[in-house]
């Protein structure tokens, strides 16, 4: 069995703990089973599941520490693996930022990731999701490719000082891209949930399956600085890699956009709009997530940008000590507050603009400002007197989500993306700075 409850999974990292002979152990026990299923031109190419589990044991001697890790739980292999991990330890060079493992954290925060609908799915519910988007697409003469993958499993940590946690969750993820039969217009939607019940790839399909009939023969424009509207997956992998750059450490080493120059950072001053608040919230119920990292140490809700002002930077337990600050953690999710409005609003609201369905194959140009590169995909269209006025060519573009935050026009109202809530936005003078033939 590769998902334990939480009586279960303790009384192993009890046995693993008790087994130790190192001034300090930490055990990490995980498991469960993967399901997915992947198709392409109509036709389903692979599908399976894998179950398993593995349980990690760091020992610690001082600063040196050694890590081990097995899949097998009967009491020897157990022994075996925490023998492993010490002799490890008493091999290895001191760590000069090692810190020692965490005490107990008190009551975690509720989240309610597991879902009985995510756990149930079988290979009927995936063949079924497969048919419902490969049916409607081989319907109106175009040529599907998608992946479904589900999960469902726990995590647990158990460490010698008495700290014990226990999570346990569930998620399902599809994507699908659809194409005309000539390849000159592709549409493209994913969802993830982690409830089951709220996925339809027949509906979802059926997004990409216009984007490709109303992409198709694509026309050229010059590039330039254009109002955007943002879809949520379009600005997602723009705004996550801000989401993931708010790190004291290199704002304090003078490697972020956070970072003053002469030094410094720039906790507590405007950053971007007033109207952005982005924060991350384990106990959200649209994103639920785990309220403990790795080693056990607690999430909370905890607000990154309030009113376009930098509120609160992520500080490693090594570099909140040397700061002489509170630890906290990286967060588990993003949340960024928007409107009411739907894509199909803030469109019908433009003069004139350029909608981005995807944003895709995304570089760091410049840490310091957040400068990025990537490219627009699967269905980019001018936006005429509040309508779509035709289908154009991708392009290249160059922007930093920091300036494109100080250009909002409006957002919409926050769906989940990737694993956060992100809203539709427009954006005024959003860079595109070269033509892309790529579909």
């Amino acid at each position: 069995m590769t998902i334990l409850n939480r009586d279960e999974a303790k009384a192993i990292l009890d046995k693993v703990v008790g087994f130790s002979k190192a001034e300090a152990c930490e055990a990490n026990l995980s498991g469960g089973r993967n399901g997915n299923i992947r198709y392409a031109r109509n036709s389903v190419s692979t599908s399976g599941s894998v179950d398993d589990m593995q349980l990690v044991v760091q020992s610690n001697f001082g600063k040196r520490s050694g890590t081990a890790t097995i899949n097998e739980f009967d009491e020897a292999s157990l022994e075996k693996v925490v023998r492993r991990a010490e002799a490890l330890a008493k091999l290895a060079p001191e760590n000069p930022e090692f810190m020692p493992i965490l005490g107990p954290q008190g009551e975690y925060l509720k989240s309610k990731a597991h879902f009985a609908s995510t756990a149930g799915i079988d290979a009927a519910y995936r063949a079924k999701a497969a048919s419902d988007s490969i049916g409607p697409s081989r319907k109106k003469k175009l040529v599907a490719a998608g992946f479904l993958q589900d999960n469902d499993g726990f995590d647990a940590v158990r460490n010698s000082k008495g700290l014990f946690a226990y999570h346990r969750s569930s998620d399902v993820e599809f994507s699908v891209t659809v194409r005309t039969e000539d390849g000159t217009g592709s549409g493209w939607v994913s969802r993830d949930y982690s409830d089951a019940s709220k996925l339809d790839t027949g509906r979802a399909s059926q997004v990409a399956i216009d984007k490709a009939i109303g992409s198709s023969k694509a026309r050229a424009i010059e590039p330039g600085k254009y109002t955007v509207i943002l879809e949520p997956a379009a600005s997602s992998n723009l705004i996550g890699n801000m989401f993931g750059s708010f790190d004291a450490r290199q704002a304090d080493e003078g490697r972020s956009f956070l970072s003053k120059k002469g030094g410094g950072t720039k906790l507590g001053e405007k950053l971007v709009d007033e109207r952005i608040s982005i924060w991350s919230d384990p106990s959200n119920p649209d994103v639920p997530a785990a309220p403990w990292q790795g080693d056990g140490q607690r999430r909370e809700k905890t607000m990154w940008i309030e009113n376009g002002v930098v509120k609160n930077l992520f500080y490693s337990r090594f570099w909140a000590q040397k700061k002489d600050t509170k630890p906290i953690p990286f967060p588990a999710n993003g949340i960024m507050k928007g409107g009411t409005k739907t894509t199909e609003q803030l469109v019908a609201e433009t003069e004139k603009g350029i909608l981005v369905t995807r944003t895709w194959y995304i570089r760091m140009v410049d840490p310091q400002t957040l400068l990025l590169t990537g490219l627009t995909r699967d269905g980019t269209f001018f936006v005429e007197n509040g309508k779509i006025a035709f289908p154009i060519k991708n392009m290249r573009f160059n922007e930093s989500p920091i300036i494109m935050l100080n250009n909002i026009e409006d957002l919409g109202k926050p769906v989940r993306q990737d694993g956060n809530m992100i809203p539709p936005m427009r954006i005024r003078d959003f860079t595109f700075s070269s033509l892309s033939d790529a579909v």
